[in-house]
């Protein structure tokens, strides 16, 4: 009678599967909070962008006019006797396509303006970031980025 050899099958045991599933787990819920905040973060990112660009062209536009637009539309008109319109177009919010909040005031002794866009990052901590409480914009859920000129 032969006797047969039984050779030893190499393979995992479920315990060592369990643990590799584990650890992959826990890698998962450390780096998906920072992947589906990326596209929140380089919107916030544009919208600032976009509001100090408006920022230089209304300064751009009181060297030329010795005052602020009324409306931001007027930044990018042609004012007619050779002057080019400050910017080709206003910029708009990469998320919802509604222009900026530009607010004008006109007094006797000061001209000021405030531009304002809502921020998505709740914890954007960056400049001129002010909380949605202390802001006339009601819209916003998280922050709002204001810059504000007094002359």
């Amino acid at each position: 009678m032969e006797r047969s050899i039984l050779k030893r099958q190499g393979g995992f045991t479920l315990l060592e599967l369990l643990i590799v599933i584990v650890i992959i787990g826990i890698l998962a819920l450390l780096i998906l909070p920072n992947i589906t905040s990326a596209p929140k973060k380089a919107r916030d990112t544009k919208r600032k962008t976009d509001i100090l660009a408006m920022q230089k062209g209304l300064e751009e536009y009181f060297i030329n006019n010795n005052a602020y637009p009324d409306t931001q539309a007027l930044m990018v008109t042609d004012l007619g006797a050779g002057t080019a319109p400050i910017m080709k177009t206003v910029p708009t919010d990469p998320k919802n396509v509604a222009p900026y909040t530009y607010t004008y005031v006109s007094g006797n002794t000061d001209t000021t303006y405030t531009l304002s866009a809502c921020l998505e990052n709740s914890g954007d901590n960056g400049t001129d970031v002010i909380l949605p409480a202390a802001s006339n914009n009601t819209a916003c859920t998280t922050k709002v980025f204001q810059v504000a000129n007094a002359s």
